[in-house]
């Protein structure tokens, strides 16, 4: 068969395939179920919104990361972002090439770099975050203000559960 499958037809699949395994499937579905939302949501934002000003998702945290902390040094963006300084350093790169940002060595520590934000950059956020925010909004149209703010508790609690293992 080609193509992807729907979300049903994997869990139907995947329920054939292991029912003969002591599996707790609620707990296997919630976590496939975050992954999976949260790559189509990420998907979804980079052709949308992101896509029309030539920014990827990591170019988009790395600017908004920098624009809320700024002045920040880079191995800070990369633990607030969730990525490797080696992949930071090829988008710091690229956005410092777009005039978006620059860096600058740290004072004393010749390891540091600072990176703060050009006045272009920060007119991209000022006018590319309501937008953002608006898509935002459209994904989460199907949810109650409770609902809502019951899934973030939620996503917090797997993050702080997450996050405390490292």
């Amino acid at each position: 068969m080609s193509g992807a499958h729907t979300l049903s037809e994997t869990e139907r699949q995947v329920e054939n395939k292991l029912s003969g395994m002591t599996l707790d499937f609620d707990s296997m579905a919630a976590i496939s179920n975050i992954f999976r939302a949260a790559n189509a949501t990420r998907n979804y934002l980079e052709r949308t919104v992101l896509g029309p000003h030539e920014l990827s998702w990591t170019g988009f945290v790395v600017l908004w990361v920098s624009w809320i902390w700024e002045p920040i040094e880079t191995r800070v963006i990369a633990e607030e972002g969730g990525f490797s300084k080696a992949t930071l350093t090829g988008v710091l790169q690229t956005l410092e090439g777009k005039g978006y940002l620059k860096r600058d060595p740290g004072t004393g520590d010749k390891r540091l770099v600072i990176v703060t934000l050009t006045s272009k950059g920060r007119a991209l956020m000022k006018k590319l975050f309501p937008d953002f925010n608006t898509h935002e909004q459209q994904v989460l149209s199907g949810f109650s203000k409770t609902e809502k703010r019951e899934l973030t508790v939620a996503l917090r609690k797997i993050t702080a559960f997450t996050e405390a293992q490292d």
